[in-house]
């Protein structure tokens, strides 16, 4: 494998797990990159920018952005946490204060910081959504202000795969009058030329590479184990609201879409460099230049903060959330306990480590059937760790 780019001294062994993800774990284009208190200290990238293969795709380069699905979402937790730190926005309001449809169907006591964690009460609609009526701007948001409570929002998490994109985004717009995507583009990821797009705009299409499922060997040596059983069964039981969250948008959309890929769909549409998705999480923490980051220390601290633990009446795993963050835990390991950024079911990963100052970034054309641990960022993961 013809591994590009380069790693700073330390680093090594970041180039190694990478060469490795191609040669045992079955990545077939990819991208990572790190930075460490505003200095990228990692920048590889292999592979064809299609997953298939050939068909006029051409290699991997710098700019190839890719579908990132769930890492979107730590992307997209953002925009609320600067929205509270500048005041604009609540956690401990009524989302209903800000958007009064919402309090239909026993959700009247859910809060903002209930919504951000994954408490609200709504990961499924009882009448799922076409593709154009998810990224129309208003059938989204419609369908989960009508949407009756699974649970009494606040008193339980379960993951809201998809419908936390009409969540954030409504709750954005009633706040500052602009869509999610366009706010981030205006406020973080425009200004600091940072390749992350929530609403991929028509020019930067061709940049963007195919992606696809892959069936990922076992490395050599690796003992067999079967999903637990209750697991595997929430995902193969139509009827199940693991199933029902999952499929919140019917049919499945195709991702590889220029359609899908413009949507401003917070929950799954991301789309990114390897570059611009660490350099995100880079831009919270701060840079070389003057030491500053997007968030205050108080802002960071919240970001890492824990809202959500315990049994995920989605995931049917434990999880812990924070606001609009995924944080560290068995279930999606990150740097140490101080992180917080959020993996993509199939193998891309962003995330923060304000202790270590790093900013990280995956993203893969591979989308192999992990939902959160894929080993492929486990092993990077791990050895940005080693390094440290």
């Amino acid at each position: 494998m013809n591994i590009q780019g380069e790693v700073a001294e330390g680093f090594e062994a970041v180039r190694e797990a990478f060469v490795r993800n191609f040669e045992v774990l079955g990545d077939r284009g990819a991208a990572v990159a790190v930075y460490r208190d505003g200095r990228r200290v990692v920048d590889l990238w292999a592979g064809p920018r299609d997953v298939e293969g050939g068909g006029g795709g051409g290699a991997w380069e710098p700019g190839t952005a890719q579908v990132v699905r769930s890492a979107t979402k730590g992307v997209a937790a953002v925009v609320p946490l600067l929205l509270h730190q500048r005041g604009l926005l609540d956690l401990d309001a009524p989302v209903a204060a800000y958007w009064p449809e919402f309090k239909a169907g026993g959700k009247e006591r859910a809060l903002v910081r209930d919504l951000l964690a994954h408490r609200a009460g709504v990961p499924a609609l009882d009448v799922p959504l076409t593709l154009a009526e998810a990224t129309d701007g208003v059938s989204g948001a419609r369908a989960v202000a009508g949407q009756r409570a699974f649970w009494e929002p606040g008193s339980a998490h379960g993951y809201h795969a998809q419908t936390y994109s009409w969540l954030l985004s409504e709750l954005v717009l009633r706040v500052t009058g602009a869509s999610l995507g366009k706010w981030l583009a205006q406020e973080v990821t425009g200004p600091r030329g940072l390749e992350f797009w929530i609403g991929l705009p028509g020019a930067e299409t061709a940049r963007v590479g195919r992606v696809g499922p892959v069936e990922a060997p076992e490395p050599p040596g690796a003992v067999r184990t079967r999903p637990r059983r209750n697991v595997s069964e929430a995902y193969a039981d139509p009827s199940s609201l693991t199933r029902r969250a999952f499929a919140a948008i019917t049919p499945l959309a195709d991702e590889n879409d220029p359609g899908f890929q413009a949507a401003e769909l917070p929950a799954s549409a991301g789309i990114g460099t390897a570059r611009g998705l660490a350099g995100v999480y880079a831009a919270l923490l701060g840079d070389t230049e003057d030491g500053a980051g997007l968030f205050t220390p108080d802002t960071l601290r919240l970001a890492g903060t824990e809202l959500s633990s315990g049994p995920d009446r989605v995931l049917v795993v434990n999880t812990r959330f924070g606001p609009g963050t995924m944080l560290h835990s068995p279930a999606s390991p990150l740097l140490s306990p101080a992180s917080f950024g959020h993996p993509g079911r199939g193998g891309s990963l962003g995330f923060a480590d304000p202790e270590a100052g790093i900013g990280f970034g995956y993203v893969t054309n591979a989308h192999a059937k992990s939902v959160t641990a894929d080993p492929r960022a486990q092993a990077l993961v791990r050895a940005v760790r080693a390094a440290l």
